[in-house]
């Protein structure tokens, strides 16, 4: 696709669409269900949507990633092996998506947006501090976390941030703000190999996904900003409207158009 294939409409669309998921995105993750619906409806096909999506969300993502680095508030010791291990995640998933029927990739959302509102509604709070953990079991835990959700992400997407925060703090034993700037790191490299994937199959609509990474880069400025500054506060609220927004939805896919 190409600037003849550009409408007013699919700018609109877009624009506003990346804008709102990215500054929940930056929040408290799941992004992904504003953004690759905004896609849709701009009028893409769904692979073209889902790579055109990891443009716009890896640039948004490096922003929030440097603004949390910058702040203090990514475990550096982690890096290196949850980035890689995403990397590889991602491309592997992207891969399996690029070869799966475009109906079944429809149909996906079905099944995964109930589980991830299951783990959200569980959860009742976010740790405001670290807790103790031998390095060597929070890296495993991060590590894995990353190459499968990494995995996810570079097949399908949506709420990948969330899991992985959810996962960070409970199960690795983060505080919510490291947790959030190891996520970003991590979902930064899952969309850069699931991006180089979609861009080697022909799947991504640069210059849509160029215009919605302007709106990326200003959602997550703003509300890698908010995090930062509220912590729990502010996240627990938008992880609350993701559950919303899933569960809206879900009824709409099953019930609705």
């Amino acid at each position: 696709m190409g600037l003849a294939d550009l409408t007013p409409f699919m700018v609109i669309v877009v624009i506003i669409g990346v804008f709102f998921a990215s500054f929940m995105d930056a929040i408290a993750g799941g992004g992904g269900i504003i953004s690759l619906p905004a896609y849709l409806l701009s009028g893409l096909p769904m692979h073209t949507a889902l790579g055109t999506n990891k443009l716009s969300a890896g640039i948004g993502t490096a922003v929030s990633s440097w603004r949390y680095a910058k702040n203090g508030c990514v475990d550096w010791k982690l890096v290196p092996s949850s980035a890689a291990c995403a990397l590889i995640g991602s491309h592997l998933g992207t891969r399996l998506q690029l070869i799966m029927p475009e109906e079944v990739l429809q149909f996906m959302l079905l099944p995964v947006l109930p589980l991830v509102a299951f783990i959200v509604l569980r959860e009742r709070s976010l740790p405001e501090e670290a807790r103790e953990m031998p390095l060597r079991r929070r890296l495993f835990i991060v590590s894995a976390a990353a190459l499968l959700i990494g995995a996810y992400d570079g097949f399908y997407g949506p709420g990948t941030g969330t899991f992985l925060l959810l996962l960070f703090c409970h199960l690795a034993g983060m505080d919510v703000r490291t947790a959030g700037g190891n996520v970003k790191i991590v979902n930064l490299s899952s969309n850069i190999g699931a991006l180089v994937t979609s861009l080697a199959g022909g799947r991504v609509f640069l210059i849509l996904g160029l215009i919605g990474s302007v709106s990326s880069i200003a959602g997550h400025w703003l509300g890698s900003g908010m995090a930062i500054k509220n912590g729990s506060k502010i996240v627990r609220p938008v992880i609350l409207i993701v559950l919303l927004l899933l569960a809206v939805k879900i009824f709409w896919d099953l019930f609705g158009g």
